[in-house]
């Protein structure tokens, strides 16, 4: 038997192929086994990381980097199975805080002890200067731009104070504000037009528009916690804000309204940081000072930097 189809059926039977096809791709997460998200479970031993344990960034290969491994001073390699070595080791006694790969995969460190921010070739493992900036109290954590511009937040703990920072491609540093709070986690959103900024003593997370040169401007509250701290934080594809509530042990999630849509438990009371991998961007990485270790946990949504380094 022939069967034949209108113009008018075949657009009909497409559009709703690549619908099912779209609704199918955006509910991938719904096929996780029941109860799988949001709940976190150990991916490397207890003590594997020193009570520093921060910094955690996903590579292309999936393989996962955090500083301290073992040691103050190194930064350690997890491979998706969680199989943990020292990947370098830092010298000039430089300590490593935040992480993150800009688009040709070279590898960037916060160096708290020296006000650096260090450049790691991935193949070579050759690890150089990339910026230096001695008015600098730290940096802390940094993030990444599109354009592979880096921002850093810099809070001096005595003072209760920080600043931001800017580091354009060339290495050259600006600074973007002074005086804020204790700076400390640092992400810019996924359409690349806001840098968010946690300053943990004051329990505030700031909003600032992200102006294509790389300024800021239009600072504004995007929510206040009223107990515990913060540390990083890192935005999901869909702008949603992962930020650790150092203390709490917990990860909040919250809109780009400011809304907390969920608090995620863990393992222990000072998760530091986190980093989006797996093998959809859906996994969450987390690093804990108190128990040194990571632990992971399945979310809905890749990871906005995940899907930046897969473009």
């Amino acid at each position: 038997m022939k069967i034949t189809f209108s113009g008018n059926a075949i657009t009909t039977f497409l559009a709703l192929t690549l619908l099912i096809l779209e609704t199918a791709s955006d509910n991938n997460a719904q096929s996780l086994p029941a109860g799988e998200l949001y709940k976190s479970s150990v991916f490397t031993p207890a003590r594997s990381f020193t009570s520093g344990a921060e910094g955690p960034a996903v590579d292309r290969n999936g393989v996962l980097y955090a500083v301290n491994f073992e040691k103050q001073g190194t930064i350690g390699q997890v491979t998706p199975e969680g199989k943990g070595s020292i990947f370098v080791e830092l010298t000039g006694g430089s300590v490593g805080n935040g992480i993150r790969f800009h688009s040709k995969g070279d590898m960037f460190i916060a160096d708290y002890k020296n006000h650096n921010i260090l450049r790691v070739n991935m193949a070579t493992k050759q690890i150089s200067v990339f910026a230096h900036e001695p008015k600098m109290n730290q940096p802390n954590d940094i993030a990444i731009d599109d354009k592979d511009r880096l921002y850093a937040s810099d809070p001096n703990w005595g003072n209760g104070t920080g600043n931001i920072w800017r580091i354009d491609t060339d290495g050259k540093v600006t600074l973007l504000e002074a005086n804020t709070g204790t700076s400390n986690g640092i992400e810019v959103s996924p359409d690349n037009k806001t840098l968010y900024v946690n300053e943990t003593v004051q329990r505030k997370v700031w909003a600032h528009d992200l102006a294509k040169d790389g300024s800021i401007s239009n600072k504004r509250l995007l929510i206040e916690f009223p107990d515990f701290g913060m540390d990083g934080m890192r935005c999901d594809s869909k702008g949603n804000l992962y930020i650790t509530r150092h203390g709490k042990g917990t990860i909040a999630k919250v809109s780009p309204a400011g809304k907390v849509l969920l608090e995620i438990p863990v393992g222990g009371k000072q998760p530091s940081n986190l980093a989006f991998g797996g093998k959809d961007g859906r996994t969450v990485y987390v690093t804990l000072q108190d128990t040194g270790n990571v632990e992971k946990f399945q979310v809905e949504d890749p990871g906005r930097e995940w899907t930046m380094l897969k473009k």
